[in-house]
């Protein structure tokens, strides 16, 4: 019974939230970031080798402890083989954001890119955890744009990427709502009551309408929409929700190649397995699907109502490829 306890103390004490302190951390804009400091948890042994570390960046709106769900045996990512290195992007609420800056607090806090994100996580990898290398990338949504990001900013420093329901670049379909989010906040007074409309958008585009209509009867759906307007500010502030948009809104992995995908391509030596959904509303499949054709990399394609929430209800079929694919 002690050795049980012990063992449960130390899986805990392994998972705790830890912080990586950046300091003054200059962002793509040439602004700084004032005492910036990268949230992340640990899940898993890192071998003798130290050749089985797996980087896995939060999505949009999510946080480390939301991607535990992921991780672990049967999950997404088995932590009882791999090395998982759960990262707070910047700005999620936990990673230095307009939230809980006090140095740059809301809107002062300066916009930042999924480069800027990446850079952060390079330096946490290298300077605090001490690696030299990493075994994969992957990650979810706004997580996927980040491995996209990871793939040509860092191409030499790990061996397979995996990014699921994300994006290399947006597309218009993208954009429209991504800014449609942002205008709703913008617009209102104060910009926090702008949540409730981001809130029906946001749930409206994360899954398909047939799904939803399913899922959701018309006498449910006021239940639904007020059980959501009412989590989704709760769980995420309104000024992060602001700074993280704005930074998914300029991702694109071409901009420092000209503006050519061929030779953003060009720059990926990682060996890639690209996840999409064929329904997803939220994140459009086609440019991770176009990427992937230059890269000649595997694909999985998964034609669900469940749209950008294909990951959670497919996890068992996504979780054999990804175990497949990092062996």
């Amino acid at each position: 019974m002690r050795l049980l306890t012990v063992l449960l103390l130390a899986l805990s004490a392994q998972a705790e939230i830890q912080f990586a302190s950046l300091g003054s951390f200059r962002l793509d804009s040439g602004l700084t970031l004032h005492d910036c400091r990268i949230g992340y948890q640990t899940f898993g042994k890192l071998n003798d080798a130290k050749s089985n570390a797996v980087l896995f960046p939060t999505w949009f709106t999510g946080t480390s402890n939301d991607l535990r769900g992921n991780i672990g045996h049967g999950k997404l990512i088995d932590s009882d083989k791999y090395f998982v290195i759960a990262v707070d992007a910047i700005g999620d609420g936990i990673s230095t954001s307009p939230s809980n800056s006090k140095a740059q607090p809301h809107l002062r806090f300066p916009k930042f890119t999924t480069g800027d994100m990446v850079r952060s996580q390079y330096l946490l990898v290298t300077e605090t955890l001490h690696l030299k290398h990493l075994h994969a990338v992957m990650g979810i949504s706004m997580g996927g744009m980040q491995t996209f990001q990871w793939m040509v900013a860092y191409p030499d420093f790990f061996d397979k990427a995996i990014p699921i329901v994300g994006s290399p670049q947006l597309t218009s379909t993208d954009l429209l709502l991504w800014n449609a989010e942002l205008h709703a906040i913008e617009a209102a007074k104060p910009p926090r009551a702008g949540m409730r409309a981001v809130a029906d958008m946001h749930a409206f585009a994360l899954t398909t309408p047939n799904y939803r209509a399913t899922e959701t009867t018309p006498a449910a759906a006021a239940k639904f929409m007020s059980e959501n307007e009412q989590n989704t500010p709760a769980h995420f502030a309104w000024d992060d929700w602001t700074r993280q948009l704005e930074a998914m809104i300029g991702h694109d992995i071409a901009k420092a190649s000209n503006g050519s995908m061929e030779s953003a391509a060009a720059k990926v030596k990682a060996r890639t397995l690209v996840i999409v959904g064929l329904q997803d509303h939220m994140v459009n499949p086609l440019p991770a699907l176009s990427l992937a054709k230059l890269l000649h990399c595997e694909t999985l394609e998964i034609d669900s109502p469940c749209g950008h929430l294909t990951p959670g209800c497919d996890q068992a079929r996504v979780a054999a490829a990804i175990a497949r694919f990092l062996q």
